[in-house]
């Protein structure tokens, strides 16, 4: 099946976090991505070390160092010959070279890195690919973290005179100080998450708790939310995940259980829609999203490719003859690795 980015070609200096999930992104799409990475003596190896990198689905490595002379003019032989030229790199490099024990919390760099970085970014490339085929010429994406977080965050700008930010940080509705719009302990450890803001999902919650609105201060008496969450943490202590699961499953109150990774990969949800998917390693990761209905993602299953693994195939290519690849190996100025075999 045909791909919306098919023949799209994508070079990927190697960076962290929202570089890397753009690129996966691209590939899963129908994108081929080429992934230069740096010399073993040249990268940073805090995080996804090992010769393999997190989020490579779909990609081949190609391993060149691009402090040598040598190194950026293959650099420049690849770009010209690719669509999009993906780099993390602060403004200006490129062009040198040419909560403990409380409630869950929703992990930060999903916002900044992957949110407001990659899909930002992601979103520049396919919108500037779409203008060239109007005109026919390229264009510089500017994508970064801050600017990325801050447009994703319009609602809470344009909602400032609205009263929803009055109270002091963790008092306002959406930041925990709502009791109908939080995160409350079970009787086994455990955690469910509460977002019945409406009337009507509010009063579903109520009769699932088993209290009585009538015998309540009103939803919206704000002096009466520390005293309302109080009273909802003492109920939803007197029974385990499981069970509130089955006094809330299928109901519009919002209250749903959080869920461990291993748990949501078997969440009926997601097993029915087929959120996860498994590579041949027997890793697990989500499936990409948004499905497009003609022309839906098929992303690889194969395992995530090794630094280095596709440097040979990748310069030859792009047109470097044998010789020229063996110079540039002596040279050092690439590196060419294999897999081990599993005997």
């Amino acid at each position: 099946m045909s791909m919306i980015l098919r023949g799209v070609r994508v070079l990927e200096l190697a960076g962290l976090a929202p570089g890397p999930h753009c690129g996966m992104i691209l590939a899963d799409f129908g994108a081929h991505v080429i992934r230069v990475d740096r010399p073993s003596n040249g990268g940073t190896k805090w995080i996804g070390g090992g010769g393999v990198k997190w989020l490579a689905r779909g990609k081949r490595s190609l391993i060149l160092d691009l402090k040598r002379p040598e190194g950026v003019t293959v650099m420049r032989k690849l770009c010209r010959q690719v669509d999009v030229v993906l780099e993390p790199y602060r403004q200006g490099v490129l062009s040198k070279l040419g909560r403990s024990n409380e409630t869950p919390y929703a992990p930060l760099n999903l916002l900044a890195d992957f949110g407001g970085g990659s899909l930002t970014c992601a979103l520049g490339i396919v919108l500037a690919l779409y203008e060239r085929t109007q005109s026919g010429k390229g264009q510089v994406i500017d994508a970064n973290m801050v600017e990325g977080t801050a447009y994703l965050s319009s609602f809470l700008w344009k909602s400032q005179n609205a009263g929803l930010w009055s109270q002091p940080r963790g008092k306002n509705l959406l930041d925990s100080g709502a009791p109908f719009y939080e995160t409350y302990r079970t009787s086994d450890g455990k955690f469910m998450a509460v977002g019945a803001i409406e009337p009507q999902f509010y009063a579903l919650l109520i009769n699932g708790l088993g209290l009585n609105c009538a015998e309540l201060p009103h939803q919206w008496s704000i002096s009466d939310w520390e005293e309302m969450k109080k009273k909802f943490a003492d109920t939803f202590a007197k029974k385990t995940q499981a069970e509130w699961c089955k006094i809330f499953g299928g109901t519009d109150a919002c209250v749903t259980p959080i869920l461990s990774l291993e748990e949501a990969t078997l969440n009926e949800h997601n097993l029915e829609r087929g959120t996860f998917i498994t590579d041949e390693d027997h890793k697990v990761s989500p499936r990409p999203a948004p499905l497009l209905s003609r022309t839906p993602a098929v992303p690889s299953t194969k395992r995530d490719p090794l630094e280095g693994e596709h440097t040979i195939e990748i310069l030859q290519e792009f047109g470097f003859s044998q010789e020229e690849i063996n110079q540039l190996n002596l040279a050092k100025v690439i590196e060419i690795r294999k897999p081990k075999s599993n005997l």
